[in-house]
């Protein structure tokens, strides 16, 4: 077995629209199996014309809470990806890395914020 793979992100999902968190986690499993064995991943964004946070999350956000920076660092590498793209995976992954440093501190942060949301909209 190679120790290699090579993961095109339109062939998983199928379709150039990479915006529902079901179609990450179909991603992500594959990506998942790939690092638990240690394999190096190359995940191509060739043909894709529209990506979310919530299909970046599912896919590549939440790897975070399984595995090292340091190794998702070294194991998996992204290519073919449009500039505007990049800079939402980083976001992504900047909270993904804050949330699994501290997920009850993050939740909780969220919990206050929407009480405060709701709090104005009851009149």
């Amino acid at each position: 077995m190679s120790k290699n793979l090579e993961l095109s992100i339109f062939e998983v999902v199928g379709s150039p629209l990479c915006v529902a968190s079901s179609d990450g986690q179909k991603v992500y499993d594959r990506i998942m199996t790939a690092l638990s064995k240690k394999r190096n991943v190359a995940l191509s964004f060739g043909n894709i014309t529209a990506l979310t946070s919530a299909f970046l999350n599912a896919a590549i956000g939440q790897l975070y809470g399984t595995f090292s920076e340091e190794e998702i660092r070294s194991l998996l590498n992204v290519r073919d990806m449009q500039q505007d793209d990049i800079a939402l995976l980083k976001r992504v992954v900047e909270t993904a890395k804050q949330y699994f440093k501290d997920p009850q501190k993050f939740d909780r942060a969220v919990r206050e914020t929407m009480e405060d949301d709701n709090d104005g909209s009851q009149d």
